[in-house]
């Protein structure tokens, strides 16, 4: 990743606006913000009290439980194929 050049791209999420800087591309990191800001969002309609903050931690929390739960997936999957190949 040394190598890369970074990209700074400007972002909207949940009415803020963050510079991100990275080696993805820029359409990758406004793909990302978007998909953040949509959960963000989603969570705020069912738990109008909640304020930005608590938004954003369980935007986190269900993240990472969404990840997690992918990363398993790919675990069985994978031991599937080599259960197949063997």
């Amino acid at each position: 990743m040394a190598d890369k050049e970074k990209t700074r791209v400007a972002v909207g999420i949940y009415g803020q606006t963050y510079t991100i800087v990275g080696t993805e591309t820029s359409n990758h990191v406004r793909h990302v913000a978007s998909l953040v800001d949509e959960r963000m969002r989603e969570i705020s309609k069912r738990n109008p009290y909640l304020d930005s903050t608590k938004i954003a931690v369980l935007t986190a929390v269900n993240s990472v439980h969404d990840y997690l739960k992918l990363e398993e997936t790919v675990q069985q999957l994978e031991e599937e194929v080599k259960k197949l190949k063997g």
